[in-house]
């Protein structure tokens, strides 16, 4: 099996130039990924505070707030969540029906998002910065 040189990974649904904001990322994925991604953007701002931001973190779009709550992504058959490994563990049983790393969830392509489970992650990621906040 030939090697996979890094950065060319899912080079079809990655922009050619680093996007500086998320709306230029999305404009770089092609459909579906581009809908399962603006639908899972607006899932995730509705569970941040209002003060959160949009921002681009490791070449990936994602929620700031005083630091980064979540990053989410679009590759060619998945979309994925990054909310940290605490929220997937916090998470397992809900999550058995989808892969996940240690801090990534995918979501398949060819299936609905799941956004209610995904505005739970997110509000359990809020939760745990707002709580570490106080300690």
């Amino acid at each position: 099996m030939p090697r996979v040189k890094p950065g060319e990974r899912s080079s079809a649904t990655r922009p050619r130039v680093a996007p500086k904001t998320i709306d230029e990322y999305l404009a770089g994925i092609p459909e579906p990924a581009r809908s399962n991604l603006k639908k899972m953007r607006a899932v995730i701002r509705s569970a941040v505070p209002t003060e959160a931001t949009e921002t681009i973190s490791y070449g990936i779009p994602a929620f700031k707030h005083k630091k980064v709550l979540v990053w989410f992504a679009a590759f060619s058959n998945h979309s994925s969540l990054f909310p940290t490994a605490a929220v997937i563990a916090a998470f397992k049983d809900e999550l058995k029906e989808f892969s996940t790393s240690k801090g990534t969830i995918h979501f398949p392509a060819n299936k609905p998002l799941p956004t209610s489970l995904i505005k739970k992650l997110v509000r359990t990621r809020v939760a745990q910065i707002e709580n570490a906040k106080r300690h």
